[in-house]
């Protein structure tokens, strides 16, 4: 799920899609309107779940893609080697997911996380 928004409504540290793939915005630098065309952006992001970085130069009227990023709480139910087991804490669901090298020594069974959600795909945070 998604939503549109000019260039330049954009702000640092926000979300926006860069060739359909949620990232967050690393810096924005924009050039003066010229005799000839208007004002252009260069938008330096990286990606939420890939980690690797893109860019966008894009006119500061034109609109762009901003993925509605949903931040949630889940209980750890089940740990496995490679993978979590977790429940919502809203919706009371249960799914697996990835675990992250860096989140391994976090983790505790029925301890709560956070887990980010956007586009069909989630995190851990």
């Amino acid at each position: 799920m998604w939503e549109q928004k000019e260039v330049r409504e954009l702000k640092v540290g926000r979300y926006m899609n860069i060739e359909d793939e949620p990232c967050k915005i690393l810096s924005i630098s924009t050039s003066k309107p010229g005799k000839h065309g208007g004002a252009k952006a260069r938008i330096e992001g990286v990606g939420i779940f890939d980690g690797s970085k893109r860019s966008l130069v894009a006119p500061v009227e034109q609109k762009i893609q901003v993925p509605m990023i949903d931040k949630r709480k889940a209980q750890v139910l089940s740990i496995t080697e490679d993978e979590i087991q977790l429940m919502d804490l809203e919706t009371f669901e249960t799914f697996h997911m990835k675990i992250n090298d860096d989140h391994e020594s976090k983790l505790v069974e029925g301890g709560e996380i956070m887990y980010l959600q956007a586009m069909g795909k989630s995190k851990l945070m």
